[in-house]
């Protein structure tokens, strides 16, 4: 697997506010701890949606964790995030049985639709569409998964109908 570097003016430009601080509880909590770099990943992640360049500095800095080693567990890890997500992330399932059921049309309407990539955010952030190995539904293939809601034996024209009316429901 290719790791790409992270460029300093991409991280800027493309970078969200964050209040830092946040972080305080969580290094207090687990600072100097054995086995503490994965929950200090998990808990940054969880209060920012991803892990931000400035937010790997701090943790570095105030933990003495080697910068190095955070991104190497970071990038090692398929949950971890370097860039921000969506509002919701759309999960298409292309294990084997949903490969046989056609996952490669349901993410070829969504793509088309979202007016993204697999791996890509909508400009609005509302979206997020991932591939992913298995969902575990494989009597329901095909399957996609959006938060903790699982939809089954779809078609590429059903997925993007409920994306369109988780859209709509949100915006109302």
């Amino acid at each position: 697997m290719r790791i790409s570097r992270i460029n300093k003016k991409e991280n800027e430009t493309g970078s969200v506010a964050q209040d830092l601080s946040l972080l305080d509880p969580l290094i207090a909590k687990h600072k100097g701890k054995k086995g503490n770099l994965i929950p200090l990943l998990q808990g940054a992640q969880e209060l920012f949606g991803f892990i931000s360049g400035p937010a790997f500095e701090k943790l570095a800095r105030e933990t003495g964790i080697p910068l190095s080693d955070m991104y190497g567990v970071a990038t090692f890890y398929a949950q971890f995030r370097l860039h921000p997500v969506g509002k919701h992330i759309i999960k298409v399932c292309h294990g084997t049985a949903c490969h046989v059921q056609n996952a490669v049309e349901i993410s070829e309407s969504l793509e088309e639709a979202l007016k993204v990539k697999d791996g890509q955010t909508t400009e609005d952030r509302f979206f997020t569409l991932e591939s992913v190995a298995c969902l575990g539904c494989c009597s329901l293939a095909p399957v996609m998964m959006i938060g903790d809601q699982t939809y089954g034996k779809l078609t590429g024209n059903e997925a993007v109908k409920i994306v369109k009316n988780i859209r709509l429901a949100d915006n109302n």
